[in-house]
């Protein structure tokens, strides 16, 4: 399974912004946007001017980093929001969002997508009371995600409810703390997405 393995915050600074990739860290004074808030690389301080190619591009590119998507699957995801019916920015959020590690994240069972990925690929959830162990999982209106039996009891499982047990839980998805089960209950809408994205600038760049 292919994935992006250098380190987290290069990303995070390369796009000027916090991608929230790091969990709690990305909180703290820790978090390299606080530190170096510069791209990194030798002339990372540099100021340039970018072209509406290179805007389009970078909106591109911080969507892919949001969600851990790498350059195919992301073209991929395109092409299913652009043969959909509705606004082809949107579409594209939208199956962003249903996948199984971006829910697992907004239900608050990870700290954050990359962890979330990891735990999903780890099997410690099952949908439908069926094991699936890929992050990429697209999750539909009525599916149930819970925290597999075994895994429920374990230090990491405690550890992570502790730390995300006052997350907002996002209006489209329902979660039972108690059980550890979230329900997918409506497709999202822009509204309910928070992530500062212009999807019309990805849009934009495909249509060249």
């Amino acid at each position: 399974m292919a994935r992006y393995t250098d380190a987290s915050c290069r990303l995070c600074r390369r796009e000027g912004e916090k991608l929230f990739l790091k969990g709690e860290r990305c909180y703290t004074n820790k978090c390299s946007i606080s530190r170096r808030p510069y791209s990194p690389g030798q002339h990372g301080q540099q100021k340039k001017k970018l072209s509406e190619y290179g805007i389009q591009l970078r909106e591109k590119q911080k969507a892919r980093r949001f969600y851990g998507v790498l350059e195919g699957q992301f073209n991929k995801y395109f092409e299913m929001a652009a043969s959909k019916k509705g606004i082809t920015g949107e579409n594209l959020l939208q199956i962003l969002e249903t996948r199984l590690d971006n829910v697992i994240c907004r239900l608050g069972l990870a700290t954050s997508r990359p962890e979330a990925r990891q735990l999903v690929s780890h099997a410690h959830f099952t949908v439908n009371n069926r094991k699936v162990n890929i992050p990429s999982y697209l999750l539909k209106v009525g599916d149930v995600i819970a925290v597999k039996e075994t895994s429920r009891n374990s230090p990491k499982t405690k550890a992570v409810s502790e730390i995300t047990g006052s997350k907002v839980i996002p209006k489209w998805l329902e979660f039972d703390a108690d059980n550890l089960t979230g329900k997918v209950v409506a497709l999202p809408s822009r509204e309910d997405i928070d992530l500062p994205l212009k999807e019309h600038l990805i849009v934009e760049l495909y249509s060249k």
